[in-house]
């Protein structure tokens, strides 16, 4: 049997960056958890097809394995996540993995406009923190059509959230939504951790809204992270949605968090609308159904509008969380594969990069890598998105 020279430290890093424990990599690697502790401690090592194993279960690169110390691995964007306005220190493992398969369709889809010659977007970093909120507000629903018109086309959230992540894509904007790590089911993502994420870039801004969130909590976060393109901050984010926009902890967070409740919700259109001499939870009803949000972005907007008091925001707030809680029992419809694929990967850069394969200028190998599927899909997945007139 071949031993595998790895270090007990970098054992327990990938443990660690794959959140088990001994027990439970015990168990899935089909070992006693003794053996495990020894490979920890170096008084034994793992065979090679183990340490194979170990590199599989805990999602890291087997040459990781290797190295005489644990590696390093800093998120590549700022990382502007708080809990009850706190930072948060060491993202999962699914997290990081997230960001960077963003990134190297980020890297492709740059590399490919390039090659077709592109112009810049010229929305993109127009304006920065230090500009007037409602002019940057303004100009993003200029860019992507937010009006009466997008609302009233919309039967409910789920569809105002579709059409919104379609018209940033006419814009330019690759948008990605998924609840889970690439293809596998099994990694899901958690909402805790963050909401979503902007990757600021002149020809080829992305965005990846965390679909485990509710619908309707998704498409703020969608406005929030257009907000970091047009003020051309990167980030990740996940709002402390209790307190106000002026009490978050980071600047950019603050400014993008007014930015996209101005976008969703205008304030004069708002004020205009609320009606003071009726009960607030008939005003959140009603202003959700008209603007395509939630009752809760309504709420803290009335919030941020000293049209409810601090005891008032907490009560319905309690109220709509108690109401909307999804139901324990209740069963998850099982997804489109074919649907889901350019809405997990991005309309636009899956569109894009199934052109390209079947022009002969992207290898079926490179287009499956990225897609996160095996190469028998692509042709299936290309004719629907042809009769689907994507």
């Amino acid at each position: 049997m071949i031993e595998a020279p790895v270090t007990g430290d970098v054992v327990s890093w990938a443990l660690d960056r794959a959140e088990l424990t001994v027990e439970q990599a015990a168990r899935q690697l089909k070992v006693a958890p003794e053996r495990i502790e020894r490979w920890v401690s170096e008084d034994a090592r793992p065979t090679l097809h183990q340490a194979q194993k170990l590199a599989r279960e805990c999602h890291v690169p087997f040459g990781y394995l290797f190295l005489s110390a644990r590696p390093q691995e800093p998120l590549p964007l700022p990382d502007l996540r708080t809990i009850a306005n706190r930072p948060i220190t060491n993202p999962s493992v699914s997290f990081v993995d997230v960001v960077q398969d963003t990134l190297r369709k980020q890297d492709w889809y740059r590399e490919y406009l390039e090659t077709e010659g592109a112009a810049p977007l010229p929305f993109v970093s127009r304006f920065s923190i230090h500009d007037e909120v409602a002019t940057v507000a303004e100009d993003i629903r200029s860019v992507m059509r937010i009006d009466g018109n997008l609302r009233k086309a919309a039967n409910n959230w789920e569809d105002f959230l579709d059409l919104l992540a379609r018209q940033a894509e006419d814009a330019g904007i690759l948008v990605l939504r998924s609840s889970y790590v690439g293809s596998n089911t099994k990694r899901l993502l958690e909402k805790a951790e963050f909401r979503g994420f902007a990757l600021v870039d002149r020809l080829a801004p992305a965005i990846f809204v965390n679909a485990a969130d509710w619908k309707s909590a998704q498409i703020f976060t969608l406005a929030h992270e257009l907000a970091h393109i047009w003020i051309g901050q990167s980030g990740v984010s996940n709002l402390d949605y209790e307190l106000r926009s002026s009490a978050q902890r980071v600047a950019v967070d603050r400014v993008c968090d007014q930015i996209a409740a101005e976008t969703l919700v205008p304030a004069l259109d708002f004020r205009a609308a609320w009606d003071t001499g009726t009960d607030i939870g008939w005003n959140l009803e009603r202003l959700g159904a008209t603007f395509k949000v939630s009752q809760f972005v309504i709420l803290r907007r009335a919030r941020e509008n000293d049209l409810v008091e601090d005891n008032e925001f907490r009560f319905y707030r309690e109220e709509l969380e108690t109401r909307d809680r999804p139901k324990p029992s209740a069963k998850k419809r099982k997804g489109d594969f074919y649907k889901n694929l350019p809405i997990r990967n991005s309309r636009l850069f899956t569109a894009t990069i199934l052109s390209a394969t079947r022009e002969g200028s992207v290898t079926y190998r490179t287009a499956a890598r990225l897609l996160s599927v095996n190469p028998p899909v692509l042709p299936t997945a290309y004719q629907k998105l042809l009769e689907s007139g994507v």
